[in-house]
């Protein structure tokens, strides 16, 4: 009988979208947060700080932040294969929540890095397991917008935590960061929602009943899902190129990232202006261009397909490279660059969630889309700590952002090797 769940649009894939939305907005509260108030916690747990301490202090706990997402998004992916997206899920929110809080207290700053690398661990696990749940839940007609929309809660986190500094920061003295990461504890509160009123995966319970001796109560033995994976030479192939393209992705936004509001607060500084606040209004701009670019991704990736619109992205964060390189150095010049740099090397985050779903079986949905997705934040760890002596080396912001992003060329190399699934059925 066929399951009349993926056929429309209801109750059951509102809640799912709702719930997998919030996690991840506030994932990119929770990872914005901590590039935004960096500057000022190393002020605050450093003695008598200079200006390159600082830079390493930030990159490091950006760095530990996305080893531990690495690290934890791996393992929480495979469970979600095996307990369930909805249960890894509600893990993976109580987890940060937890982490976050205790962030707040941080009396050192070895102390803050390393409850960033405990804090990434579930922040890492989330995203991939709200994935899986969209895709699975919504149809085939409406699941790239679905993600697409999904994906722009990490905009929406980060429009949140820029907005929210902007006010807190005149205020709170230089303790005020903590406060940052006591908002962070706020989704404990969706916990209640989603366990009761957010559906698990019918795609997922079928797939389990399958691994079930005639569809009864013994278990056939399964092998692990990150094995399964290497089982398939097609599938191997797709999450290899995947990778390669989920790499430059995590490393292009982590380096530019942390570089820009440093950049805004200059250039503003030079012209009398508060830097801490111009700062954290370039955030906002970037991460409106980035919600443009979540946004409109899955009516595009709809329209003319999965690869023609990564195509067009990773030439457009090129182009926004080049552009950032050749423009002059005003504030407002500055800013409408960062808000094309938030479309193409922000926004374009949205591929993941939309294509990889796309390329594996239900069986391993979850873990090779977190492998991929986290694996790239395991080799992009390093990017931020590297990228404050690749400003000094090029010499400056605009330089750094040109080189970091003509690492798409190795993206759209590596799309040649992956297929095109736009109106295709998930694979079973």
């Amino acid at each position: 009988m066929k399951n009349k769940t993926l056929d429309h649009i209801g109750p059951v894939q509102k809640k799912a979208l709702l719930s997998s939305f919030i996690g991840w907005m506030f994932d990119g509260f929770e990872t914005s947060a901590l590039i935004l108030v960096g500057g000022a916690a190393a002020l605050s747990l450093l003695e008598n700080p200079k200006p390159e301490d600082v830079r390493l202090a930030v990159g490091a706990a950006l760095g530990s932040t996305l080893m531990g997402w690495a690290v934890g998004g791996i393992i929480g992916s495979i469970l979600a294969d095996y307990i369930g997206r909805k249960r890894m899920l509600m893990i993976s929110i109580a987890g940060y929540c937890a982490f976050t809080a205790l962030t707040a207290l941080s009396p050192t700053l070895s102390a803050l890095i390393g409850l960033r690398f405990l804090t990434g661990m579930f922040l890492g696990s989330e995203w991939s397991t709200g994935t899986a749940l969209v895709a699975e839940t919504w149809p085939a007609s409406a699941r790239a917008k679905a993600l697409g929309i999904m994906q722009s809660g990490y905009g929406f986190g980060f429009f949140l935590a820029a907005g929210l500094w902007l006010f807190i920061q005149p205020f709170g003295g230089p303790e005020s960061w903590r406060w940052m990461f006591v908002i962070g504890v706020l989704p404990a509160f969706v916990l209640i929602y989603i366990r009761r009123d957010v559906a698990e995966s019918k795609l997922w319970l079928e797939a389990v009943a399958g691994s079930h001796v005639g569809g009864g109560a013994a278990p056939i033995k399964r092998k692990l899902s990150i094995v399964e994976m290497f089982d398939d030479a097609r599938t191997l192939t797709h999450a290899a190129a995947a990778l390669v393209i989920a790499a430059v992705t995590v490393s292009v936004f982590y380096g530019i990232s942390a570089l820009t509001g440093p950049h805004i607060g200059a250039i503003a500084a030079k012209q009398g202006l508060t830097a801490t606040s111009w700062a954290s209004i370039g955030a906002l701009i970037y991460n409106g261009g980035a919600i443009v670019g979540y946004l409109a991704a899955g009516f595009i990736a709809d329209a003319i397909g999965r690869k023609p619109y990564m195509l067009i992205m990773f030439l457009g964060a090129i182009v926004s490279g080049l552009l950032t390189y050749v423009a002059p150095q005003t504030l407002s010049a500055t800013l409408t660059c960062v808000f094309v740099l938030g479309i193409f090397t922000l926004g374009v985050f949205s591929w993941m969630p939309i294509y990889l779903p796309e390329l594996f079986q239900t069986r391993i949905r979850s873990t090779a889309s977190g492998v991929v997705f986290n694996l790239a934040r395991l080799v992009s760890f390093p990017l931020p700590i590297l990228t404050a002596f690749l400003f000094s080396t090029l010499g400056g912001y605009q330089a750094t952002v040109l080189s970091l992003a003509s690492l798409y060329l190795l993206a759209i190399v590596a799309l040649m090797a992956l297929p095109e699934t736009r109106g295709k059925a998930l694979p079973n």
